[in-house]
């Protein structure tokens, strides 16, 4: 027998028992008595802000954090905040001077502060992440407590993309150093609509 069968044997015998998985039904993580609030926490923990709004009130919100991030170039299919025409970009590439890009996210989980983005509406997927900021804008009717209560709502109707983005960019890796804005967005601030 040679090294490799001995090492492929060892392996074998130093594997632990099978044990059952546990029993998922009925228990799907805790329940939060005020998503919105739970949300807004999470979002916060992340890096990210969270700017609980009504729909008369959100175009003048949006208006306001565009303003204070000084974004002169608005790439938006967000109808209460227009922006250059996104139809225009042949290649996602030209995209990279977007200063601030405005979203719909299609549900937001309370657990993580994570909105469930789809490319639906977008020539290029590519903003999200070439965008120097991020807005996205959430009903507040499209809370859910975890992930697990997320995946059950979350359907691509065809071949498509969709993501899950919670708070702006980050990485620790360099040095054990948390840096934001690494590879994407340098803030997120979701709007959570009433």
């Amino acid at each position: 027998m040679g090294s490799r069968e001995d090492i492929l044997r060892a392996i074998r015998e130093a594997s632990p028992p099978p044990a059952p998985l546990p029993d998922l039904n009925g228990r799907r993580g805790q329940k939060s008595g005020d998503l919105a609030a739970q949300f807004t926490l999470s979002v916060e923990e992340v890096g990210g802000r969270c700017v609980r709004t009504d729909e008369a009130s959100l175009p003048e919100e949006l208006r306001a954090l565009a303003q204070s991030l000084e974004a002169k170039i608005i790439g938006s299919i967000v109808p209460q905040l227009p922006g250059i025409d996104l139809s225009a970009h042949v290649i996602p590439h030209t995209l990279a001077g977007v200063d601030l890009a405005v979203l719909p996210g299609e549900l937001a989980v309370a657990e993580n502060g994570a909105v469930w983005i789809t490319e639906a509406g977008l020539k290029h997927r590519a903003l999200f992440v070439l965008a120097q900021h991020l807005a996205l804008v959430v009903p507040v009717s499209r809370l859910v407590n975890d992930m697990h209560e997320a995946y059950e709502k979350v359907r691509l109707p065809r071949p498509g993309y969709g993501c899950f983005v919670s708070g702006p960019s980050k990485t620790a890796d360099i040095e054990q150093s948390l840096v934001i804005g690494a590879h994407g967005a340098r803030s997120c601030t979701v709007f959570l609509v009433e």
